[in-house]
């Protein structure tokens, strides 16, 4: 979106694509036992059924695990707090999609109802060899693979668009209804992207007005998505794959921009069963990491999230707001007598607090601001709020 020229009389407010909130979901999508929720078991800690045969998990899992963010843990040694709350990102595992899903194969319907409920997708494929877990296509090729799931989403989008459109056109056309015209348009635009292009809605040029409109429907193809390649344990630690070349060029022909990360299931489930110092060992000798913190936090950003902190020996806390949040609806995540009676931001950078090393010498370095209502929030910000207490709620600054 082209930003705002400055001296504008108005600023036009960004308008994200998706849910407005912060309470959202990366749901982990995939074909049957390609390792979908055995890693949702790791990444939770969970039990989720993590059996060999397709269609396991009938009904979708949910869980939360914290982001990872060296910010929040200095914070917290810092101050040592009484109360420790870190962000937090909902992730969902969804049964296998199989090829016919958007027509209801493989219990399809069901499974592409809990895709539109989530807000992003971990889309993962299956390179590693093993002949005790069924490949539910014979054999192992990631890109057929990637090439159905993708498939199945644009499918079910046209099925919708489809019927959407020729609602529509009995009302605009025919019946020369101009509230639905601005509607209509954007729905013909979805059409030729879908449904004669073939790709994603999420690859289009949309201004504010037509992702509002768009926002209304939940299109699957509007999801962004994030590729996770399960590796074999052995192909993980050495860092090789005969495939990971071809999925790096399919992906970049098919979803440019978006991030590949290469993960073992069965490594980070050997991992699960450590301890720190073991851990910490395997992992040096191996030369390797777990990917796992990397796939938490480039989730939690693929949904258009961030946070700013608030911090002292009572709490430090990460609250979650999205992009382009301003000052006092930040303060409204706190109490809503915040946003109500709002007065002034005072903001702190992290880097700032870390290089200074306390508030009073980010003050004596004139680093401490105050913002006010324009002020939009930037991940990582420690603030104190300000407001009116008549406003609402009595009490000091937060």
């Amino acid at each position: 979106m082209p930003p705002k020229k400055k001296g504008a009389a108005s600023e036009e407010k960004v308008v994200l694509i998706g849910r407005v909130g912060t309470n959202l979901k990366v749901g982990i999508v995939g074909l049957p036992n390609v390792g979908k929720s055995t890693f949702f078991n790791v990444l939770t800690k969970s039990q989720a059924a993590a059996e060999n045969f397709p269609f396991c998990t009938i009904d979708p899992n949910e869980s939360r695990v914290p982001v990872p963010d060296e910010r929040y843990d200095f914070l917290c040694k810092y101050y040592k707090p009484l109360s420790k709350v870190p962000a937090f990102l909902n992730v969902v595992d969804i049964a296998g999609l199989v090829k016919g899903a958007h027509e209801g194969q493989g219990l399809g319907n069901a499974f592409l109802s809990h895709i539109s409920a989530c807000d992003a997708l971990f889309h993962m494929s299956r390179v590693f060899e093993d002949e005790d877990v069924t490949h539910i296509e014979g054999d192992i090729n990631p890109m057929r693979d990637m090439e159905i799931i993708f498939d199945e989403l644009r499918l079910k989008d046209e099925e919708y668009i489809g019927k959407k459109l020729e609602a529509l056109e009995k009302l605009v056309v025919r019946g020369n209804d101009k509230t639905k015209k601005g509607e209509y348009e954007v729905m013909k635009k979805v059409a030729k992207a879908v449904m004669e292009d073939k790709k994603p809605i999420r690859f289009c040029t949309w201004d504010n007005k037509e992702i509002e409109e768009l926002n209304k429907h939940l299109f699957l193809t509007a999801k962004p998505m994030i590729y996770l390649v399960n590796l074999s344990k052995k192909d993980y630690i050495r860092k090789k794959n005969k495939w990971l070349l071809k999925i790096k060029e399919w992906v970049d022909e098919h979803d440019p921009g978006s991030v590949i990360i290469p993960f073992s299931g069965a490594f980070e489930l050997d991992l699960m069963d450590m301890s720190d110092d073991e851990k910490e060992k395997y992992c040096k000798e191996n030369n390797i990491q777990s990917a796992l913190n990397k796939i938490i936090v480039t989730g939690y950003k693929n949904l258009q999230l961030m946070y700013f902190f608030t911090s002292g020996e009572d709490e430090v806390k990460a609250w979650t707001i999205q992009k382009g949040t301003k000052a006092p609806q930040a303060a409204g995540k706190i109490h809503t007598d915040f946003e109500k009676g709002f007065i002034m931001a005072e903001v702190m950078k992290f880097d700032d607090f870390k290089e200074e090393g306390s508030e009073n010498a980010v003050k004596s370095a004139g680093k401490y601001k105050q913002k006010g209502r324009d002020y939009v929030v930037e991940d990582g910000d420690i603030i104190h709020f300000k407001f009116n207490a008549g406003a609402g709620l009595t009490g000091k600054k937060k």
